[in-house]
């Protein structure tokens, strides 16, 4: 099982990876949902840890549909962060009418490279989410997808992650649960849906919340629990 933590700055990453994480998604501005961090963050998480950093790249949180302006950005930080030696990228893009906007996924993913790419939590706000997964499995450049099973916490969508997971055997696209986890539910979780990879976010921080530190104590169990699940 691959534990995924979200990290806001250098101290998050260096505590996150010193309690068991096995990925990083490095971000700011949780409060908006995650958005793309400074390039000098990039930078020292990066140089910081020794296990994969993927970067959020998105440049506003008014909307997942993006103009020509927009697009130019997250093509800019996303050679950045390349530059910057991250191991992978997150991005999501929709259209006005909240399906996948291969256009626009196109032209983001001819700057990644070799870097890894998840498709994140834009991906619930798509209604028919099966065939928005085969979309973006046509893009041998995305490994997985961030998704909490549509609007509602991962944990109450375990019938809508299993179908997900099960319709992902059939690509090479993983399911990343994510959003409203909890060590408290995560073992019946996995057990229904047969995910593969979590991420954990304000559950792993001293009163569960991003204004606070994180608790390296939670990832440390959390990991403990997934090994023997």
């Amino acid at each position: 099982m691959m534990l995924e933590i979200i990290a806001t700055s250098l101290t998050d990453a260096i505590a996150a990876e010193r309690s068991g994480a096995d990925r990083l998604e490095l971000c700011v501005a949780l409060t908006e949902g995650g958005l793309t961090p400074s390039l000098g963050l990039v930078e020292a998480v990066v140089a910081g840890v020794n296990i994969p950093v993927h970067v959020i790249v998105r440049p506003h949180s008014r909307t997942f549909h993006y103009d020509d302006d927009d697009l130019a950005v997250m093509i800019a930080d996303i050679r950045h962060i390349k530059r910057a030696g991250a191991a992978g990228v997150v991005v999501g893009v929709l259209t006005e009418e909240r399906k996948v906007n291969t256009d626009a996924l196109s032209r983001l993913l001819e700057e990644t490279g070799e870097m890894k790419v998840t498709f994140h939590r834009a991906f619930d706000e798509i209604e028919d989410q099966l065939e928005a997964l085969e979309v973006i499995a046509r893009f041998p450049q995305i490994q997985r997808i961030l998704t909490s099973g549509g609007q509602a916490p991962a944990p109450e969508a375990a019938e809508q992650l299993k179908k997900l997971v099960d319709k992902s055997k059939d690509t090479s696209v993983l399911i990343l649960a994510g959003n409203g986890m909890n060590p408290e539910t995560l073992s019946s979780l996995v057990s229904a849906t047969g995910l593969e990879e979590v991420h954990f976010g304000s559950a792993v921080r001293v009163n569960r919340s991003f204004m606070y530190p994180i608790d390296g104590a939670i990832i440390t169990a959390i990991k403990s629990e997934l090994e023997h699940s």
